[in-house]
């Protein structure tokens, strides 16, 4: 892990699923840290009262609605893939799994292949937000949690390809946030801007994998020195440049 800070002031930074939750917190986040501009993925366009938030109609299931974000957006340093969708099921229904698949994993697939021009101009950052059921499933929402697992995989792939071309890549593993998507679980949860501050935390560090909230948090000592991260970093090493 690279050691230098990232200094989000005067970065260009994408959010997907901006339009409430975590999503719309990290819009906010970021304005408070500096950033010159950021783009809003959402599915119905607003106006922000910042000028330096701007709107994207954009789908990250819509391969037309991520071709035309991409044309709007010049330039771009950190690319938060947010977007997500989470439905309680118990894996009878393929269809689902289908569709958590395609939000969740190959949404954010998608929007990493179509901005990478942009990011790797830059050297910038790409941080997708998982879960910490990315390491264990939830099985009450168990198509979730095989999509983020599946998103995880990804992430620590790309993390070792796109290092070797200067590009970070990092994951949220997050627990409970006072989301709609975790309103029905009666279990602590912390506010969504407490959680973007956290994440922002994490990104300026530029931490692998960010644990945003207390819960989450607990995991992190251990996963760090685990034998699944240790795995992790000596399959990296299969990348050359």
């Amino acid at each position: 892990m690279n050691n230098q800070k990232i200094d989000i002031t005067g970065k260009v930074i994408l959010v997907t699923g901006a339009n409430r939750g975590i999503g719309n917190a990290l819009v906010e986040e970021a304005l408070k840290r500096g950033a010159k501009l950021v783009y809003a993925g959402v599915r119905r366009p607003f106006t922000h009262p910042d000028p330096r938030v701007m709107s994207l109609t954009l789908d990250v299931t819509n391969p037309e609605q991520i071709r035309q974000a991409v044309e709007k957006v010049e330039s771009l340093d950190i690319l938060i893939n947010n977007a997500g969708v989470a439905y309680y099921d118990d894996l009878s229904d393929r269809a689902v799994i289908e569709q958590h698949l395609a939000v969740n994993l190959f949404g954010t697939h998608d929007m990493i292949q179509a901005f990478l021009p942009l990011l790797l101009h830059s050297r910038g950052t790409i941080v997708n937000n998982l879960s910490m059921l990315s390491l264990a499933p939830l099985p009450p929402i168990a198509s979730y949690s095989i999509s983020k697992a599946a998103a995880l995989s990804m992430t620590q792939s790309m993390r070792a390809y796109l290092a070797v071309k200067g590009v970070t890549v990092q994951a949220i593993l997050t627990g409970p946030v006072d989301t709609d998507m975790n309103r029905g679980l009666d279990i602590p949860k912390i506010p969504t801007e407490v959680a973007a501050q956290n994440i922002f935390d994490g990104i300026e560090l530029k931490q692998e994998e960010i644990f945003p909230d207390p819960l989450s948090k607990s995991l992190a000592e251990g996963w760090f020195n685990s034998s699944s991260k240790a795995l992790e970093r000596q399959n990296a090493a299969s990348v050359s440049a």
